[in-house]
């Protein structure tokens, strides 16, 4: 390898660089959904290759605790999902609506995100200054590196290569998270700068990044081979008619649906419509879809009783340490 990472920069360059593009709800025959913005309710697919991934539940219903799920017996998980639940049912009637689930998936959320700002925060500013410059940033993720010096010979899949389309890639970022243009960001900006999906005057990069990771022609725009390529890989001598249903399914939405101008490719705008569905809120249809998944009596609502009964929906066949959660004085 061109370069010898430490394994904090390589850590650092995971958590940084990587985040554009989160997880979405997708139905389970929407494949190309796990382009789509969902502010982050898990790092998980919904759905892979039109499986319900339970994971997806669990981390949007429990945040960031959802790393620890092995820790505790499911005897012991059912009592603390009992307590979280009492903290849902927040006007005590004996009953989660899914308002007060929608609710709670977002505050889980603003928490993880409010958490991991402030440990990153922390590591990228020691000293906790105002502001964090350019200059500081990229002395500790690229030190090794200098902008403006990239081989000319490097090829896409070289180290050197990858390491020079993420710096560039970091500094856009940077100077869009950047709002009054000092080159340093305030904590907010830094926000901004590693939640992009979380803010409205960063959609562009987002988008953008989007379009860079599935236009492998660099053309600016992309072809239906692209939007099939960037979510399915077909076996060496493949034919089409052995392709999975859900493919010749998104081939036809691409053509039908995505591709609005029927020109054979989705143009930037086209792509905005696509990762960036408005009046969608991610945060409603995974408390509908877990009610759904729970009630039993289907009226609408759930009881204790339906949540435990449904604890592998909830947190799984592992549990969470929810002490955490149930200790911190977060307001919720």
């Amino acid at each position: 390898m061109t370069f010898c990472l430490s394994m904090m920069m390589k850590g650092v360059l995971v958590g940084l660089v990587f985040v554009s593009i989160v997880q979405a709800i997708p139905k389970p025959d929407d494949e190309a959904n796990h382009r789509v913005i969902d502010r982050k309710l898990s790092d998980q697919d919904h759905f892979i290759k039109s499986h319900h991934n339970p994971e997806f539940d669990h981390e949007a219903f429990l945040g960031e605790e959802a790393k620890t799920f092995d820790q505790l017996s499911p005897e012991e998980a059912t009592r603390r999902l009992a307590m979280i639940v009492d903290k849902i049912d927040k006007d005590h009637d004996g009953f989660v609506r899914i308002d007060e689930l929608k609710e709670w998936i977002k505050f889980t959320q603003r928490r993880y995100i409010v958490d991991d700002v402030e440990r990153q925060w922390k590591s990228h500013n020691p000293d906790d200054n105002e502001k964090l410059t350019w200059k500081s940033y990229k002395q500790l993720v690229y030190g090794f590196m200098d902008e403006n010096d990239f081989d000319k010979n490097a090829k896409e899949g070289d180290a050197h290569y990858s390491y020079h389309v993420m710096l560039k890639r970091d500094r856009r970022r940077w100077s869009a998270a950047d709002e009054d243009g000092d080159d340093a960001l305030t904590k907010i900006e830094f926000t901004s700068f590693l939640r992009p999906e979380e803010f409205d005057h960063m959609k562009d990069i987002v988008v953008l990044e989007t379009l860079e990771d599935i236009d492998k022609d660099g053309d600016g725009k992309v072809s239906l081979e692209e939007y099939i390529g960037d979510m399915y890989r077909a076996d060496e001598g493949a034919e089409d008619d052995q392709e999975p249903d859900w493919v010749k399914d998104e081939k036809e939405r691409f053509s039908g649906y995505r591709d609005k101008d029927r020109d054979g490719f989705m143009d930037t705008e086209e792509m905005k419509n696509w990762i960036i569905p408005e009046d969608f809120d991610h945060a409603e249809a995974e408390a509908r879809h877990l009610v759904y998944e729970a009630d039993a009596d289907a009226d609408g609502v759930l009881t204790k009783d339906e949540i435990i009964n449904k604890y592998d929906v909830f947190v799984g066949s592992q549990a969470t340490d929810f002490g955490e959660a149930l200790a911190r004085h977060d307001e919720f």
